[in-house]
């Protein structure tokens, strides 16, 4: 090879090698008529300025699509970029404007930051910055911020735009049950709105549970929307729904961060939006405001418990002897209106008798029920057969009693406030003299009188509140005396709420309604019981 061609060809294989790695950044609208942020014209638009730089070649160009750019943790490709170019993939990016890479300062300093330290630069081109120059944080900082202001200024308009739309009637959202949902407008979707008359006329007319009406529309087949399975939330969704009669109310949700775009349940943060008769209703206002009545009821005769498993005394400690599941609380109705609550097999209950359904597997069961009632009266029977030393058990708990009572009422003396009040008196008349001698200045000689002046009203309240010493005594005389008649009639057998006797059962396991195991707590012995006639059987 000639001397001159192999030098050309060593001159060029250097050039190569001192060519600076470019990537470039874009986000593209996914909107097909917008050629000019067309992924193809950018592309074209990058593709062109780096070759036009002899030092620079092409690595990659990264694009996100119609994802907005007040944050980083949706855009993908954005973040593949950080990641490749902290693997030293290439040396600098290229980005059209501050606003395409991103409109939060926060992420702008903190992403072009992060990339000078692994020495990879940012070049803004119309903003004229590069991350490199001394003065480029400042200068991005700025920017930054005008066009995070811009961000916010147009989530603003955007919402006032979407409210006075909303006040106009037009429809924000997707289809759902029995309503389609297109330009803004809603219609009534005839096969879905058969689902959801159904569905009312089974809670309201049938009287069925949330739970039941959900297992019987799983068994006869019917498909909910968009391939969710029926559960009881989504029945209850469906009847509190004030669509179904024509009502339109919107705003359930708002945006309170632009940056983050994280929606939250609207609490009454902001004014909601309602339209009454906004539409075709599918089921009437009558029928609507009575299944919420009744689930108003349901809701008020559970207030106070809590919201989980554990809200009745026996959940989850009631066995089915048959397939092994949990029994479930269910509220049933007299003929004489009254209501009772009894316990039930959980498959059972969701699932009916034992069947396979259509995916091949084993569903349902035959366990029976039990009224809570009873249930209680077989722990009343075990308490009341044990073989135990009750005197002596009432008269340990009543010593007890009286020994935590006999330390409270010393920690209550009257002595004991008025030395503290006394304490606190010398503290507040001292502030004078740490005020006069600059130890404290008026603002601190201020909040701390405040503080002595609130501590000796509530001491002296405290004080009010105390009783004699022989007042004391006789009070104590007598809880002493009911606690322990308490204990007594507890430990002897008188029947008693279903939490006491919670407390003592281990489980409770249901074969049928003739046979009945009882496990207590620390015993290792179980009850058997025949229920129809209550027999007691240790074995």
């Amino acid at each position: 090879m000639p001397a001159l061609q192999y030098e050309l060809i060593n001159q060029e294989r250097k050039m190569q090698e001192t060519k600076k790695r470019v990537a470039a950044y874009c986000r593209v609208s996914t909107d097909k008529e917008d050629q000019a942020n067309s992924f193809e014209s950018q592309q074209r638009y990058f593709r062109q300025y780096i070759e036009g730089n002899p030092d620079w070649e092409l690595y990659a160009i990264f694009a996100d699509e119609g994802i907005s750019g007040t944050n980083t943790k949706k855009r993908k490709e954005f973040n593949r970029m950080i990641d490749c170019a902290k693997n030293g993939d290439f040396d600098l990016i290229i980005t059209k404007e501050i606003s395409r890479f991103a409109r939060n300062t926060l992420d702008s300093i903190f992403y072009t930051r992060d990339l000078k330290k692994q020495g990879v630069g940012v070049i803004f081109l119309n903003d004229n910055i590069n991350t490199l120059d001394g003065d480029a944080e400042l200068r991005l900082a700025i920017m930054s911020s005008i066009a995070q202001e811009e961000s916010r200024k147009t989530s603003e308009r955007v919402k006032w735009g979407q409210k006075r739309r909303m006040e106009q009637g037009v429809v924000f959202g997707r289809s759902m049950l029995g309503y389609d949902v297109k330009d803004g407008k809603m219609t009534v979707d005839e096969e879905g709105a058969k689902i959801v008359r159904l569905i009312f006329h089974k809670f309201v007319d049938e009287g069925k549970g949330t739970h039941v009406i959900a297992r019987e529309l799983r068994e006869e087949g019917i498909e909910p929307m968009r391939g969710k399975e029926w559960q009881n939330t989504v029945i209850l969704r469906i009847i509190r729904n004030e669509k179904y009669c024509g009502d339109l109310v919107q705003k359930k949700t708002y945006t309170p961060d632009f940056l983050s775009h994280e929606k939250k349940y609207n609490r009454g943060q902001e004014e909601f939006v309602i339209i009454k008769d906004h539409h075709e209703p599918i089921i009437s206002r009558e029928l609507f405001d009575k299944a919420n009545r009744i689930l108003d009821a349901k809701s008020l005769s559970q207030e106070g418990k809590a919201k989980h498993s554990s809200r009745y005394p026996f959940s989850g400690k009631i066995k089915c002897g048959r397939c092994g599941a949990s029994y479930v609380a269910r509220y049933k109705t007299r003929k004489d209106g009254s209501r009772y609550k009894a316990w039930r097999c959980y498959e059972a209950a969701n699932h009916g008798r034992p069947h396979i359904d259509r995916a091949g597997n084993k569903k349902g069961c035959l366990g029976g029920s039990i009224r809570n009632e009873d249930a209680v009266y077989l722990l009343y029977l075990v308490c009341r057969e044990l073989k135990i030393d009750r005197r002596k058990i009432v008269d340990n708990l009543t010593k007890t009693v009286d020994t935590v009572m006999q330390i409270d009422l010393k920690g209550r003396s009257e002595g004991a406030l008025s030395e503290k009040i006394e304490e606190t008196e010398k503290k507040r008349t001292g502030l004078i003299d740490l005020y006069t001698s600059g130890d404290i200045d008026k603002n601190e000689f201020t909040l701390l009188r405040a503080k002595y002046d609130k501590d000796i009203e509530k001491l002296k309240s405290a004080m009010e509140g105390v009783e004699s010493p022989q007042t004391r005594i006789t009070k104590r005389q007598e809880l002493t005396a009911d606690i322990k008649n308490v204990i007594d009639e507890l430990i002897n057998g008188i029947q008693y709420e279903d939490e006491y006797y919670a407390r003592m059962l281990d489980k409770m396991v249901v074969d049928d309604k003739n046979y009945i195991d009882v496990y207590l707590k620390m015993l290792p012995y179980k009850w058997r019981f025949t229920a129809a006639k209550y027999e007691l059987k240790d074995v």
